[in-house]
């Protein structure tokens, strides 16, 4: 339905209750009911020069074709382009798998996955202190009693994807993110104006009850990582410009594969109206127009929750990283400092999750696989998320020494290496390298053995070049700077892994 002036595009959304459901055995599994209470809410397209327009009538420009998915699936309320996702076919490749033995929208890692999944979680931990503040890492439980009070009205806001047990007669919460562990320690935490801005962070499991025929592998899931950030700050005018700065961060991050994320801006009017400054400034770093979603004041425990979306092979907008602007959730969990008077104070609090969760971050760098390959590339992964950076394979058998030489001069250097030392033909063994998306395949024989020069397919490049160990030594560990490096920890030569891949 349309606004009284005409430009905004106003839907009924609802915000779900959380009634206690009936015990029924020891330990049970629950879904909350629903109980809605409609709630208004405008959507308004701002340009860069501040201008708001309506979604149904803004001329979208050159390049603002991802934009306008966004626009009209989230305010136009379109239809969605059906298909199978191409990246699908990749994770298997990886070991990215659905557990069938437990509850739907639960995943699995095999080794190489596993690789993956540490040096994101790794990440994670060197982009949130790129903010500039003091980092303090904490780790806790997952499951919270739903009778204490705080955890009770924080679920209120949450409704229905909220994942319950029973135990013993009690009611519980699997967390949906790792709020309730952080926010309770740091309640009991002395803290002082002087303390403040810090973060509290946790790459923390975390749970939803999400519908099951909405699920996807690898981007809607029951269980999830969550590096998961929050920053106590002193006022609101310190969370603004701290958050300008995370919002940047997470911008660099998405470019540095080369995509841009599409967002939208959950926010209330009276917010927008006395900040306008803020979304101006957050405008420049998008470099495009943004959605806005209008809500009423006092609904919800944040001020502004941008959602950061790409837009997949299918057209489709997928949230991947987050930021709010949390004015609520220090007082219903009685988190304060002492400021210069001590006096007592409630803090605001930044939430993030800079990369997004690490299974949604896993699919964007999949997606842009996907997208390498309808460039006529050949998809492949960043080489420092690579589960090897390089693979060996002798010529033949009577090479293999060598090849463990050259192997274990380059593992010194911090490398991921490993060797096929498999008795299958030398073809064979390049092609699954090439499925693998090995980023760098050096083949070994005589020649190279004897001129050190060594015959390396750069997939990165598509074609062979000729380098030698140092050489590629450096060639890689230009392409990992500033990225985390972790050892091999699965077997390195070939022959010795179980056959777990799906190639």
């Amino acid at each position: 339905s349309r606004s009284p002036f005409g430009w905004y595009k106003g839907f009924t959304i609802t915000a779900k209750g959380h009634p206690l459901s009936e015990l029924s055995r020891t330990i049970t599994s629950k879904q909350a009911k629903q109980v809605t209470a409609p709630i208004k809410s405008e959507y308004a397209i701002m340009d860069e020069a501040g201008e708001l327009h309506s979604p149904e009538t803004f001329r979208y420009g050159p390049g603002q074709e991802e934009f306008q998915s966004l626009v009209e699936k989230e305010a136009l309320k379109k239809g969605l382009t059906g298909g199978q996702p191409r990246f699908l076919e990749y994770a298997r490749r990886f070991g990215i798998e659905w557990e069938s033995y437990a509850d739907v929208g639960h995943m699995r890692f095999g080794p190489e996955a596993d690789m993956m999944i540490q040096l994101l979680s790794d990440y994670a931990n060197t982009v949130t202190r790129r903010i500039g503040i003091p980092i303090l890492n904490v780790r806790g439980t997952n499951m919270f009693d739903v009778n204490v009070q705080p955890i009770k009205e924080h679920l209120q806001l949450f409704g229905s994807r909220a994942y319950e047990l029973s135990v013993d007669e009690r009611d519980f919460v699997l967390r949906y993110a790792a709020c309730f562990q952080q926010f309770s320690m740091v309640k009991d935490w002395t803290l002082s104006y002087r303390n403040l801005p810090f973060g509290t962070l946790e790459v923390a499991d975390s749970y939803r009850m999400e519908q099951s025929g909405e699920l996807l592998l690898s981007f809607r899931l029951r269980k999830f990582l969550m590096p998961d950030l929050h920053i106590y700050l002193t006022n609101l005018k310190q969370s603004i410009d701290v958050g300008k700065e995370v919002h940047e961060i997470i911008y660099e991050e998405i470019r540095k594969l080369h995509r841009e994320y599409v967002s939208i801006y959950n926010t209330t009017r009276s917010f927008f109206k006395e900040h306008k400054e803020l979304f101006l400034d957050l405008v420049k770093v998008e470099k495009k127009p943004i959605l806005l979603n209008f809500v009423p004041d006092g609904i919800y425990y944040w001020v502004l929750n941008v959602e950061y979306n790409i837009v997949d092979d299918l057209d489709r907008p997928r949230e991947i990283a987050t930021f709010q602007i949390d004015i609520g959730n220090a007082k219903r969990f009685d988190i304060h400092y002492a400021n210069e008077k001590g006096e007592r104070v409630y803090p605001v609090i930044i939430h993030t999750a800079v990369l997004g969760g690490l299974e949604r971050f896993l699919f964007a760098l999949l997606d842009s696989a996907v997208r390498m390959e309808k460039q006529k590339k050949k998809p492949m992964l960043p080489v420092w998320i690579s589960p090897v950076h390089a693979r060996i394979i002798p010529i033949s058998k009577q090479f293999i020494p060598d090849a463990m030489k050259l192997l274990e001069r380059l593992e010194k250097e911090g490398l991921r290496v490993d060797l096929d030392d498999r008795d299958d033909t030398l073809q064979s063994r390049i092609r699954e390298a090439e499925l693998g998306w090995v980023p760098y395949v050096v083949v070994l024989g005589e020649r190279e053995i004897k001129t050190g020069e060594l015959s390396v397919r750069a997939r990165g490049e598509g074609k062979e070049i000729k380098t030698s160990a140092d050489g590629l030594t450096s060639r890689i560990k230009g392409e990992v700077e500033g990225y985390p490096m972790r050892a091999l920890t699965y077997p390195k030569m070939l022959s010795q892994r179980p056959g777990y891949k799906r190639l």
